[in-house]
């Protein structure tokens, strides 16, 4: 799985030309599935992001929780950050999950995220969305676990 946590000051997800969810001051996550996942690392991800202290402090450093910021998340799903793009000029999808599965995942995550004290806003899954957010910093995080070897 891959997450892009982008640190915003707002964020909202439109579907049809209507506001389907909103955010203030929080994370704008960008998730995705890869066909090799299992879900094992849902938890770890999203204890993770919710413990993530990238938000600055008093004196300017980045010391400050989602939590302790009373910070929100917008969940969004995204197969494209799986894209294989090193041949050819057209990103290669095979890296991500069936739908199926990056539903369920997706699902998972937002429940583990709600688990650890933050329950998160969605997009629609598998909808032509438009993401309009206000980045703060700019501030962009990529998370990933990575995989013990078999």
């Amino acid at each position: 799985m891959r997450l892009v946590i982008q640190r915003v000051n707002k964020a909202a997800v439109k579907v049809d030309g209507n506001i389907v969810s909103e955010i203030g001051k929080g994370f704008l996550i960008l998730f995705g599935a890869g066909r090799d996942d299992d879900g094992s690392e849902i938890d770890w991800l999203a204890k993770k992001t919710v413990d993530l202290r990238i938000f600055s402090d008093k004196n300017g450093k980045m010391n400050l929780s989602l939590k302790d910021v009373d910070g929100e998340i917008l969940l969004v799903s995204q197969f494209t950050l799986l894209a294989d793009c090193r041949r050819g000029k057209r990103p290669d999808f095979n890296r991500a999950a069936k739908p199926e599965s990056a539903k369920k995942y997706y699902r998972e995550f937002a429940a583990a995220l709600e688990k650890h004290g933050i329950k998160p806003k969605t997009g629609i899954f598998g909808a032509d969305m438009k993401v309009f957010l206000e980045n703060d910093g700019p501030v962009t995080i990529i998370l990933e676990k990575e995989k013990k070897k078999k």
